[in-house]
């Protein structure tokens, strides 16, 4: 959530239609991504109430990261440019090291090449956002 926040504040220093845009891509990965720690934290034994303090304290951590991008404001431009590349890196990174290869284990051939595609589309979003 870090991370999401640092695209964000560096998307809307950028221009109000980057920010937008990353907005959205962030709200549509974020959606499935929150109800996926719910229930995972809800398997794990928590109660619904430990479960959703831990979901809102991790949601804090955008706040932070939002304060920390638009904070390297007043560093000038250089260090605004290079957090959405720094970002994007991330997701790239965590979703080809971390998800993909438990993707490809776990599914039948058509799955895995739809996952794949879907992995792509989030690619070329980050790249048209960059």
């Amino acid at each position: 959530n870090f991370t999401d926040g640092l695209a964000l504040g560096a998307a809307f220093w950028g221009s109000p239609a980057r920010g937008a845009l990353t907005a959205l891509s962030v709200l549509l990965h974020e959606l499935p991504h929150e109800l996926g720690d719910m229930a995972l934290l809800l398997r794990a034994g928590c109660s619904k109430g430990q479960a959703m303090l831990l979901q809102l304290l991790t949601a804090v951590a955008a706040l932070a990261g939002a304060s920390c991008s638009l904070l390297a404001e007043g560093s000038g431009a250089g260090a605004v440019s290079g957090i959405l590349p720094f970002t994007a890196g991330g997701f790239i990174y965590l979703g080809t090291v971390s998800v993909l290869p438990e993707i490809l284990h776990h599914s039948g051939p058509a799955q895995a090449l739809l996952q794949l595609l879907a992995l792509l589309a989030g690619v070329a979003m980050m790249l048209l956002i960059a």
